[in-house]
């Protein structure tokens, strides 16, 4: 159920069928202007597709230039209330604004900004969150129900398409996973604009991506959902690790290795948190489409992982290295992920 209408930030797709899409925030103040340069050049290496930037004032606007310098990803200028911060990104050369027309004034202005993005080809992320609602929409629905959500959404699409500008993206985000579900999929039923998905305010690495994987995987399994952030109160590089991490585990993303390891339990006599830690971090930037296991005994560890393309498994102080079930070799522990690696590297 991807959407129907397809939009383009620089060169990259989003929707009418193309690949779901990572992106993430610089969290730099917007004045510092090298050290959002640097974030943002972390973030291209981490694989991150959309890097997103605040933009409060007109000294930030400077941003735009400096990160397009740096960087091939589209850069989305972020926007709140004032349509000449919309206008002045635009000319900047910025590749997708996120702005919520009903919010920057009278008709003549929204206008404005939807001619400037349609003359450059530059499409509109309207984001609505339960904080943002309309005072009327709220007064019809008592609380931040998911049809206020889509009900506000909808409301700022149809001031864009009133002066036919329809390169739009719609994000419904909300704290409470339940609620965020719900709202996007009354978008997904009432239009055919690509969805941004994201759990908003969704806390610290730990419990912001359990609820991220809850509510994105809730979506995506059913083919709603176009472009994805996972937001943590986190160096965004670890937001992108994990957006990328989620569509591994759904299959929505085929490139980089799929890792496993076992729970452990009493028949384990190696460091197995530690070796499959390190494992996977040593992969993290690995391009390789393979699967890589770290079991923590020989009695279950190559059975249980004979999907795996590679692996190990613990034994007394040492580890025996397998292919697809079968056994290569065993070497000591305190080798054992050189070992693997360097096996990886063969392959």
């Amino acid at each position: 159920m991807s959407s129907k209408i397809q939009v383009k930030a620089g060169n990259l797709k989003i929707g009418g069928g193309a690949p779901v899409s990572v992106q993430s925030m610089l969290n730099v103040p917007s004045t510092d202007i090298e050290g959002s340069v640097r974030q943002a050049v972390a973030l291209e290496e981490a694989g991150c597709q959309v890097i997103r930037a605040a933009i409060p004032d007109m000294d930030a606007v400077r941003l735009i230039p400096a990160l397009k310098e740096a960087v091939k990803a589209p850069i989305v200028a972020d926007i709140h209330f004032n349509y000449k911060l919309a206008l002045e990104a635009c000319a900047a050369g910025v590749d997708k604004i996120r702005i919520n027309p009903g919010n920057i004034g009278s008709d003549d202005r929204v206008k404005a900004v939807a001619d400037a993005c349609r003359q450059r080809g530059i499409p509109i992320r309207i984001g609505v969150n339960s904080g943002s609602l309309e005072k009327e929409i709220l007064a019809k629905y008592g609380h931040p129900t998911p049809q206020a959500l889509c009900d506000s959404a909808l409301y700022h699409a149809s001031l864009l398409e009133k002066f036919d500008f329809n390169d739009i993206v719609l994000s419904m985000k909300s704290s409470t996973v339940s609620t965020m579900i719900q709202a996007y999929e009354l978008a997904a039923e009432q239009c055919g604009y690509p969805l941004h998905l994201g759990v908003t305010e969704a806390g610290t690495e730990r419990m912001g991506i359990i609820k991220s994987a809850a509510g994105l995987g809730a979506l995506l399994t059913r083919g709603i959902g176009d472009t994805i952030r996972v937001s943590l109160t986190a160096d965004p590089v670890r937001e992108v690790y994990a957006a990328f991490d989620i569509l591994k585990a759904l299959d929505l993303r085929e490139e980089g290795v799929q890792f496993v390891s076992c729970p452990t339990c009493g028949r384990t006599r190696i460091d197995l948190v530690k070796i499959a830690n390190e494992v996977e971090e040593r992969l993290r930037g690995c391009k390789k489409n393979i699967k890589v296991a770290v079991m923590g005994c020989v009695v279950n560890g190559p059975g249980e992982a004979k999907e795996a393309d590679i692996g190990i498994a613990g034994g007394e102080g040492c580890g025996l290295v397998f292919k697809k079930g079968e056994m290569l070799y065993k070497v000591d522990e305190d080798k054992l992920v050189d070992a693997l690696m360097e096996e990886i590297e063969k392959m």
